[in-house]
């Protein structure tokens, strides 16, 4: 009965330390995951411009003027 009562002791004063040694990996996995993924849409923005639709409404634009 002891022992179970220490563990059980033992377990709520370590929830802290296991939550965090559980957290910071996926918080890390997450901001570097986060980082790649708008580094790609950025190349990608600049490799593939998209100012065709700017072009479009400036042509739209110019009709409804006239």
């Amino acid at each position: 009965m002891m022992k179970v009562l220490a563990i059980v002791a033992c377990m709520f004063v370590l929830q802290g330390c296991i939550h965090k040694v559980v957290t910071v990996p996926v918080k890390v996995a997450y901001k570097t995951t986060k980082g790649v993924v708008k580094g790609t849409a950025a190349v990608v923005g600049a490799v593939i411009p998209d100012g065709d639709d700017e072009e479009k409404s400036k042509q739209e634009s110019s009709k409804e003027q006239d």
